[in-house]
């Protein structure tokens, strides 16, 4: 029995990059279509990324066991109310140490130079175990406890008309000045936060004094977390006891599936994903047609179908590679420029990898219809050229 002949690796890598290279306007043309594919993914991967952190960004930052919130509420940006009256009787139940009042809502920023925004206000109690500013860049904590004072951050000083610590304006008529600064606290909605002692940040909003938003439950060492929450929602009426993992889930499921903004997300990297894979699969498809003789000459002097078909792979994963060099370089533009903007893009190690592996899978599939293209190949044809 006649051997076939055997096909190094180099060999294949090499046949497959001169057919690749031969036409390389189609072979620059096939790599846009690689990195407009994987940048559209990662924007729109890296956007839900972004998004899902800054849902529960104040959740993650919040010193709780537990959460006690209005019946119903589905994130945290949901200005329910609650009667301060259940502070105390959280704190009857054994087990509880601290039962701390939060208060949200939207008001309206007097923009300095002229106009109004509006803002989210976020209050709690500077002396206790409350919701505070972090990630503090000018002032301290202990100076909202002066006059008038707030925190806001460095990010959204062009929107609210501010440049330094210690300017002044109205928020809903009445005096703020800001004594803290902060870097990088950023909001889902755009909507810049504003934090303020508990009492002020009331005023702010026009809520009466009896009222607050969410209470942080704070327990004693070694308490039995699930019995203190099964005290507190039998002895509170109109509330949910919730752990942080439950209103992080629920404040995400609302945002990103609730309003559709994460469908949204997704539909945008699938529709990248698809262009891409088309683009590279006619690309290939065509650069095997205008190579069939040397294919159908290997399959004369013998060589197996699975030979042939490394090459058009190895044609495939070249271009994922190198591809993918291109998209990653320009993702990480992209998020050096979004870093320091309301929204900035995430771009993290499990993100890239899994972009690799979604690359090469295009590339792949893609080549599909040229594997198809090339197995029916009548070996004789070269004879008749």
């Amino acid at each position: 029995m006649k051997a076939r002949p055997t096909m190094s690796t180099s060999l294949i890598i090499k046949i497959a990059s001169r057919n690749l290279l031969q036409d390389r306007l189609r072979f620059i043309a096939t790599i846009v279509g690689i990195v407009f594919s994987i940048v559209l993914v990662n924007i729109q991967m890296g956007l839900f990324l972004s998004f899902e952190r800054m849902v529960t960004t104040m959740i993650d930052h919040a010193p709780a066991d537990l959460w006690i919130v209005p019946f119903g509420t589905k994130c945290f940006e949901d200005p329910s109310l609650l009667d301060a009256q259940d502070r105390t009787k959280a704190l009857a139940v054994p087990g509880v140490s601290q039962a701390t009042p939060v208060m949200i809502g939207f008001s309206e920023w007097t923009v300095p130079n002229g106009g109004t925004t509006p803002v989210f206000v976020i209050g709690s109690d500077e002396s206790g175990a409350g919701l505070h500013p972090w990630n503090v860049t000018q002032g301290d904590t202990a100076s909202l406890s002066s006059p008038n004072a707030v925190a806001v951050d460095a990010t959204y000083f062009g929107r609210l008309g501010i440049t330094k610590l210690g300017d002044t304006t109205e928020i809903r008529g009445q005096k703020a000045r800001i004594s803290e600064i902060t870097d990088g606290i950023r909001s889902f909605t755009t909507t810049p936060y504003v934090f303020a002692p508990l009492a002020r940040a009331q005023a702010y909003m026009g809520t009466p004094p009896g009222k607050v938003s969410y209470l942080l439950v704070n327990l004693a060492p070694n308490t039995d977390i699930a019995a203190v929450r099964n005290q507190l929602q039998t002895k509170l009426s109109k509330v949910e006891v919730l752990t942080p993992d439950e209103f992080r889930n629920r404040s995400r499921n609302f945002w990103l599936f609730g309003t559709g903004a994460g469908a949204a997300l997704f539909a945008g990297a699938l529709l990248g994903a698809i262009v891409g894979t088309v683009i590279i699969a006619q690309t290939l498809y065509s650069s095997t047609k205008d190579h069939l003789n040397e294919f159908a000459t290997l399959r004369a002097i013998g060589s197996s179908n699975l030979y042939i078909n490394k090459i058009i792979i190895s044609q495939a994963v070249l271009s994922a590679v190198i591809g993918f060099a291109v998209a990653a370089g320009i993702g990480l533009i992209v998020v050096g420029m979004t870093a320091r903007t309301a929204l900035p893009i995430v771009m993290t190690p499990e993100l890239t990898g899994g972009l690799f592996l979604l690359t090469v899978l295009m590339c792949v599939t893609s080549s599909v219809a040229a594997v198809v293209q090339v197995v029916r190949i009548d070996p004789a044809r070269v004879f008749r050229q």
